[in-house]
């Protein structure tokens, strides 16, 4: 048994009493010294745990990213969520220095008190009583700390084996449970052992066998490349009639050709400059197409696709290839023609719909099925875009998607300025407006607006879902565009002028979905882009000539006045470039059509000046029926003429069924249109010299 302090030693301070204490206070030095490192070590032995317990934290993360990975091949994805279930588990079990300063401070107060109480003399007995008093009070504090002191070190000695055997008895308790208990554990994955042991080897076997399967398809590739055989079929499970690499000749360069990735799809011929960038529709009908090879240009293997608009020179890598495409794109264009006349002979007659505007003055039976009908037969229509619910019945113009009327509710309460809400059964729509959910649809829009769903750990509500869940995932997903996958996660100036070029580029292209990306990635609809004159990219669909991208921009608040850097706008550009659906679109939306350009030209001028005789005809009655009703006053009919409205409805559902129709000026290919322009040209040049000598 250790030696304790002596508390009658302690009221006596004598000398034996403070040797004993000062042994005591070096052991006690000692003991802290030795735990301050046993604790140190402890600390790095808690962090090391913490740092393995986070390292299997990742990996069991790891291991659950390459389970959902691997989610294809039902044998691996079982043994890693076994492996994964199994770890988890192991992984989820996982004031003495005071009183001494008192006692040395106190015992200093009575050195002083003692000599001070020494040298007052004995002459002067009032101060020898105050410093007999002083000695006295210092003496009883004393002992009073000194017992104190000497109490809490006995203790101290008495418990200290005690708490340090206890701490390291805990330690290795918690040591032996813990590792114990992770042997357990491990040991239930036993039968999962040799069970995937059996999987593996079959794995194994398997492969091999793929592995001899992938060297004779190498070989016979090897064989046929060496061949010099074209390769020119489409991918297994693609619909393409025909793919591969063509040369494409650029418009602004001539000399320029680049090696574009090119396909035929859907009676359209597509490319791709690149993997990196999307794919661009080069002639969107090839009913009004034509192909012809190229003979009297220096590239071998050339041949030409001509349509109204544009014409393209491409070419191929062999005289066998420039054979196939031929027959490809000549057969797409026969095959376009006969699938559309079945399909005129084949429809069956319907009555008229809540789409119409007004009687048919034509008398002709409207081919426009119902609104429902028609927007359901988009990607992913058939349920509600937001929860899922079946049967939706209200559709988003601008956003191109269809939901319940539960989800309408809220989309309503966002405002027209994001979601503008309709009714397909109650509501009268336009056939531009259902093409927007026929292409669009629920299907493309949530892969832009729900693309980074999984990754910020979001559960999409379902039709049972509380409506206050559904209005704050709604908000999330179409005011904050939370989920939406953004090429630049900054809002510099640079990157909004990047999306809004995108923007533009698409909306001459009249891809539709890449245009709605670029709206979900926060380009502004009224942009301009300076390299192309400070063109907006409602200019730029109307010069591109899709009718469904001048309603998006619209549905989305484009400015429909805006006017360029030479100020032409979009009905301008529309009339200038021959589209009579956008000349008929933008004048029924409130196009100004008297607004003129840097040359004092209108958009009717424009069009007597290109010679596009449905524009002008179009223009004109616009002009007529507007004087009219000026003229008319207060006293005239309300609202506009019924037969211009008729004539207005009969262009607009030519410009969305059949846009051929509104084609009528007599087009010749090859050398001869050219030398009808050079005609055209050399009268205008004489025209004009003629009028310049008149006025001199």
């Amino acid at each position: 048994m250790d030696t304790l302090l002596d508390l009658e030693e302690c009221v006596k301070d004598s000398p034996e009493f403070r040797l004993n204490l000062d042994q005591f206070e070096a052991e006690v030095s000692q003991l802290e010294t030795h735990l301050d490192k046993v604790m140190k070590l402890c600390g790095k032995m808690v962090q090391a745990g913490q740092a393995y317990s986070s390292a299997n934290q990742l990996f069991l993360s790891s291991l659950a990213e390459l389970s959902m990975y691997q989610k294809k091949d039902s044998i691996i994805t079982t043994c890693l969520n076994q492996f994964y279930q199994g770890l988890n588990e192991i992984v989820s079990f996982h004031s003495l220095a005071e009183t001494r300063r008192e006692f040395v401070r106190i015992g200093e107060d009575l050195e002083r008190a003692v000599v001070k109480n020494a040298q007052v003399s004995r002459h002067k007995a009032s101060d020898a009583e105050r410093a007999s008093h002083l000695l006295l009070a210092t003496q009883k504090c004393y002992q009073h700390f000194a017992l104190d002191y000497c109490v809490q070190l006995n203790t101290f000695k008495t418990q200290q084996n005690v708490d340090i055997l206890n701490s390291v008895f805990s330690f290795i308790h918690a040591q032996f449970t813990f590792f114990h208990q992770g042997f357990d554990l491990l040991r239930d994955l036993e039968p999962t052992m040799k069970t995937m042991a059996a999987q593996l080897s079959q794995l194994s076997a398997d492969c091999a066998a793929k592995r001899k399967d992938l060297e004779i398809k190498h070989l016979l590739v090897q064989q046929r490349d060496a061949s010099g055989e074209p390769i020119v079929n489409p991918c297994p499970g693609s619909d393409d009639i025909i793919q591969g690499y063509l040369f494409k000749q650029s418009r602004r360069k001539s000399k320029t050709w680049k090696r574009c990735w090119f396909s035929i799809r859907d009676n359209q011929l597509i490319y791709r400059k690149s993997h990196m960038e999307n794919t661009v529709v080069l002639f969107e009908d090839f009913r009004l197409c034509a192909v012809k090879s190229l003979e009297h240009i220096d590239r071998r293997f050339c041949f030409e696709l001509l349509s109204i608009q544009k014409c393209c020179s491409l070419q191929a890598d062999s005289e066998k290839l420039r054979q196939a495409w031929l027959s490809a794109l000549q057969g797409s264009i026969d095959l376009a023609y006969r699938e559309r006349a079945s399909m005129l002979l084949t429809q069956p007659e319907e009555p008229p719909s809540l789409l119409s505007v007004g009687e048919n003055p034509l008398g002709l039976p409207s081919q426009r099925p119902a609104a429902l009908s028609v927007a359901l037969t988009g990607p992913g229509n058939q349920y509600c875009c937001d929860c899922g619910k079946e049967q939706p019945r209200w559709a988003s113009i601008n956003l191109g998607v269809v939901m319940c009327i539960e989800c309408s509710g809220i989309h309503r309460s966002l405002g027209v300025h994001l979601s503008k809400v309709r009714s397909l059964t109650l509501d009268s729509w336009e056939a531009e407006q259902l093409k927007l959910l026929c292409v669009l649809g629920n299907h493309v829009m949530n892969r832009i607006y729900e693309s980074r769903c999984s990754e910020e750990g979001r559960v999409k509500p379902t039709a049972n879902s509380p409506r206050a869940e559904k209005e704050m995932w709604i908000k999330e997903k179409y005011v904050e565009k939370r989920f939406v996958q953004s090429s630049s996660s900054d809002g510099t100036q640079i990157n909004k002028e990047k999306v809004g070029e995108h923007l533009y580029r698409a909306a001459i292209a009249g891809d539709l979905v890449a245009m709605a990306v670029a709206l979900a990635e926060g380009a502004e609809v009224n942009s301009s882009v300076a390299e192309e004159e400070g063109r907006t990219p409602l200019i730029g669909a109307a010069i591109g000539g899709s009718l469904l991208a001048c309603e998006f921009l619209l549905q989305n608040g484009a400015n429909i006045n805006y006017r360029d850097l030479r100020g032409q706008g979009a009905l301008h550009a529309a009339a200038t470039a021959g589209h009579t659906g956008q000349v008929c679109l933008l004048l029924k939306r409130g196009g100004n059509q008297y607004a003129a350009d840097e040359r004092g030209q209108d958009p009717l001028a424009i069009a007597m000046e290109t010679a596009h005789a449905d524009i002008v005809t179009l223009l004109r009655m616009a002009r007529m029926n507007e004087e009219m009703r000026d003229s008319d006053g207060i006293f005239g009919a309300a609202g506009d003429d019924e037969t211009f409205q008729d004539i207005f409805h009969d262009f607009s559902d030519m410009a969305s069924h059949d846009p051929e129709k509104l084609t009528r000026r007599p087009f010749r290919w090859g050398e001869e249109a050219k030398g009808d322009e050079e005609k055209r040209e050399r009268r205008e040049g004489a025209g004009e010299m003629k009028n310049s000598q008149s006025s001199v």
